[in-house]
């Protein structure tokens, strides 16, 4: 069963304690002929303004960055061996801006949710100025909690996602030009 809420902080205090308890999320983006690609990153949470905003530190390589630029919807999925589980249907975009690369660099600082985070200036000795640190800002639209213990599902939509940004290569649309 699934219930559906409209307002976040209805559902913020779980989504953070799953995203603290299991920290790691596979993020899923889709190629040019829309299938899906995952990896496993850690992302960090804050809420602003009563909505959640993810930052996600991560390399721009040919594939992420071919499948963002075709297509930004992504979703970020957690899973624990409790069964809890987290799934985040988001739009996903570089934020190459100073001011979002610094709030970034901070709250994986700080931990966010706290304990999920860490320092990163091991990782980039050059600080949130470096060149090789780049940083995704990761929007939310659709949250779905799943409880282990009886596999209650909690569901809150923002807004419907907008279509595809284009359709892959070699299909047909079956709607034919008026000429």
């Amino acid at each position: 069963m699934t219930v559906t809420v409209s307002e976040f902080p209805e559902i913020q205090d779980t989504f953070l304690a799953h995203v603290r308890d299991i920290g790691y999320a596979t993020m899923i983006t889709v190629d040019r002929r829309n299938r899906p690609r995952a990896r496993v990153l850690l992302p960090v949470w804050e809420v602003i303004d009563g909505e959640p905003v993810g930052w996600l530190a991560s390399y721009p390589t040919p594939v992420k960055s071919a499948h963002l630029a075709g297509n930004p919807h992504t979703t970020y999925a957690y899973w624990s061996p409790r069964q809890n589980a987290v799934f985040v249907d988001s739009v996903s975009t570089w934020a190459a801006d100073e001011g979002s690369r610094v709030h970034a660099w901070e709250v994986y600082k700080q931990g966010g949710p706290p304990g999920v985070g860490h320092d990163p200036s091991p990782y980039r000795p050059g600080g949130p100025g470096a060149p090789d640190y780049h940083v995704l800002r990761i929007e939310p639209w659709r949250i779905r909690l799943v409880r282990g213990s009886d596999l209650r599902g909690t569901l809150r939509r923002k807004q419907e996602p907008v279509p595809a940004v284009s359709r892959p290569a070699g299909s047909r649309s079956s709607d034919k030009a008026a000429g």
